[in-house]
């Protein structure tokens, strides 16, 4: 499907792909420049789960290769970080090591991943 390889156009204006493969062909075009920072903005949110997990093991086989910030409501995205920043109405709520925050009872974090958040109180972490 992809005559030029990396180079072929995806998209409205060249082969017609659903949104999960679009996300594989950017993420995959992003890692080959191997840049020094790599800024994820919901970079699995049209994939399947097993397609997500695939991708956090692999972007989590980054570390230490270069500086990663991923914005992300799945928790599994955000598993690997090392810090989370989460955040409500555009304004920083929290900060912290992705670890102690997890471990801490009644973090926005920990309430996440615990499913406690209602669906009316989403929580930004990147």
């Amino acid at each position: 499907r992809l005559d030029l390889r990396l180079e072929t156009v995806v998209g409205d204006r060249g082969v017609r792909m659903s949104g999960g493969e679009r996300q594989r062909i950017a993420l995959a075009r992003a890692l080959l420049r191997k840049p020094s920072l790599l800024i994820l903005d919901e970079a699995t949110s049209a994939l399947d789960w097993q397609n997500q997990s695939l991708i956090a093991r692999s972007i989590d086989g980054l570390r230490g290769a270069m500086t990663i910030l991923t914005i992300a409501h799945r928790p599994s995205m955000i598993a690997f970080a090392d810090w989370v920043v989460a955040m409500e109405d555009g304004r920083v709520v929290e900060v912290g090591q992705y670890q102690r925050l997890k471990a801490k009872p009644g973090s926005r974090l920990s309430r996440m991943l615990s499913g406690e958040q209602s669906e009316t109180e989403p929580a930004d972490v990147a």
